[in-house]
């Protein structure tokens, strides 16, 4: 292939082909990482902000409650790895299970085909599971195969576009009361659910959130885009058990 375009790799998966390639943008002059779902951007190495903000934030609000300093956390949607490596530069983790659907994704950062892969697959901490997270929120058993109904300190999440824009039919569900109160039986008191959303804040959706929660909150970030004139904002939603 050109030195410009490289398709690295190419699966089917249950909601459509995947595949990761990596191209020269000649207007930025660099290469840029990504992950698409048939025509569509799922994540790019070119845009990261957020990602790492979900992160950080949710372990600094998880702070902010003054409880455990030592911290199990699950992240679902593991991406080009940017939000499980941010949680795990942080001294006070001492486990991480990730859930992903899809398994190419997973094998890419086993295999080392992503370059987040061999710090995040060689950290002891660490640990990926292939499951729907969504799934795994409304059963009796939880994340964890081998312990059942485990219970983390913060669960962040980063797999729909947005609590209204989502990646497969049936995710709506997740979002409800139900289902966020379904998904609080695998957090301890205290804990922290993060979301991340490709959107500005929503206020109905904050609004929601402290109904099922005992705080919420929505943090922006915002960065530059060297494609448009306008900086983008995402949001970072922030809920307390």
């Amino acid at each position: 292939m050109s030195r410009y375009f490289e398709e690295l790799d190419y699966q089917p998966t249950p909601i459509g082909a995947i595949s990761l390639r990596r191209r020269h943008d000649f207007r930025l002059n660099i290469d840029i990482l990504e992950i698409m779902l048939g025509d569509e951007h799922l994540m790019s190495d070119l845009f990261t902000a957020s990602e790492i903000a979900l992160a950080d934030l949710g372990i600094a609000y998880h702070r902010e409650g003054g409880t455990s300093q030592r911290l199990d956390v699950l992240v679902g949607g593991l991406g080009l790895g940017y939000t499980a490596k941010a949680v795990l530069d942080d001294a006070a983790v001492t486990s991480l299970v990730v859930v992903d659907a899809l398994q190419p994704i997973i094998n890419w950062h086993e295999n080392g085909l992503l370059p987040l892969g061999p710090a995040l697959s060689s950290d002891p901490r660490c640990r990926f599971v292939c499951a729907d997270f969504f799934a795994s929120a409304a059963s009796q058993h939880g994340f964890d195969a081998n312990h059942d109904g485990r219970v983390f300190d913060a669960i962040l999440v980063d797999i729909d576009h947005a609590p209204d824009f989502h990646l497969a039919p049936g995710n709506e569900s997740f979002y409800s009361a139900h289902g966020l109160t379904q998904m609080q039986r695998f957090l301890a008191d205290g804990g922290v659910f993060g979301l991340w959303s490709n959107d500005p804040p929503d206020d109905a959706f904050t609004a929601h959130l402290k109904t099922c929660f005992t705080d919420a909150r929505a943090e922006t970030v915002t960065f530059a885009n060297p494609f448009q004139p306008d900086d983008v904002t995402q949001t970072i939603y922030l809920a307390r058990k």
